[in-house]
């Protein structure tokens, strides 16, 4: 797999919607992509229902066409029953069981992230303070931490704005969550359309993260792809480089009317031209 100069870029699976995983990797991987980051959900609603043979048969898929999987996100959506700080305890337990399972899954398929933003999963309920769910949840991550550390996976936090969940919306706020467990399995991921719901220019929030976060999501405001919108990807570009990322960009986008081979494309030229 070729390296491009500072960083790699990826991009994620659920943009082919209806495509085998197979094809995914193979287009992915003509278009110039090094990796592809899967969200489990378009697999199987539970990352357990993903057997050891399957997770075999996917990695070698992955192998054949020379494209890494980088790791896992959206890890929550269809997996029904878990939320980070629901007053259930054995919500909790459940969750953070899942969450280990996560980690499992991903460093079988060879990835080394799983991406947790699931707004809906850990929206704080009426009655419960910020303070009690900031601890249930810190104590979610405590098993899955471990086993990153274990399986060589980094769980990374997502801070995200106002309008997607009432539970940290900033990423100094994630860095502070993070920083509990003084692990270097546990780290923030950077969201580009998370990034412009805060009060600072998005490269300032990149400056100040530096060294916390892992991973790095590529999108626009409007919720399409890089080059799709405003969203100043040429200063983004240099931030990444000034403090030296050298991990996955990965395009993120929420809204497909392109299609998936315009989106995959275009993107990868527009960060190829302004972040590379």
């Amino acid at each position: 797999m070729g390296l491009i100069p500072a960083m790699r870029f990826g991009i994620c699976n659920e943009i082919f919607d209806g495509w085998s995983i197979d094809d995914t990797f193979e287009f992915c991987a003509k278009t110039g992509y090094d990796a592809v980051e899967i969200a489990p959900f378009t697999i199987a609603p539970y990352v357990t229902d993903i057997s050891a043979d399957e997770r075999k048969r996917i990695r070698a898929a992955a192998d054949k066409h020379s494209i890494a999987i980088s790791g896992l996100h959206w890890v929550l959506v269809k997996a029904e029953g878990m939320h980070l700080t629901d007053p259930d305890d054995k919500t909790r337990e459940k969750t953070a069981q899942y969450l280990v399972d996560l980690v499992d899954c991903a460093a079988d398929l060879g990835g080394n992230t799983i991406v947790v933003g699931s707004p809906k999963q850990r929206d704080l309920q009426e009655g419960v303070s910020f303070e009690q769910g900031w601890q249930w949840a810190t104590d979610c991550f405590r098993r899955s931490v471990m086993r990153g550390e274990e399986r060589g996976v980094t769980v990374c936090f997502e801070p995200l704005a106002p309008s997607e969940t009432n539970f940290i919306n900033t990423a100094e706020q994630a860095i502070e969550f993070v920083d509990q467990l003084h692990s270097p399995s546990f780290k923030i991921i950077l969201d580009c359309k998370a990034m412009s719901s805060e009060s600072k220019p998005i490269p300032q929030v990149i400056k100040e993260s530096w060294p916390n976060f892992a991973y790095f999501h590529a999108n626009d405001e409007n919720l399409k792809g890089p080059g799709f919108g405003n969203t100043d990807f040429k200063a983004i570009g240099a931030a990444l480089r000034e403090v030296g990322y050298k991990g996955v960009v990965s395009v993120e986008v929420f809204n497909f009317e392109e299609g998936p081979e315009v989106i995959a494309t275009r993107s990868l030229e527009h960060l190829r031209e302004n972040v590379a």
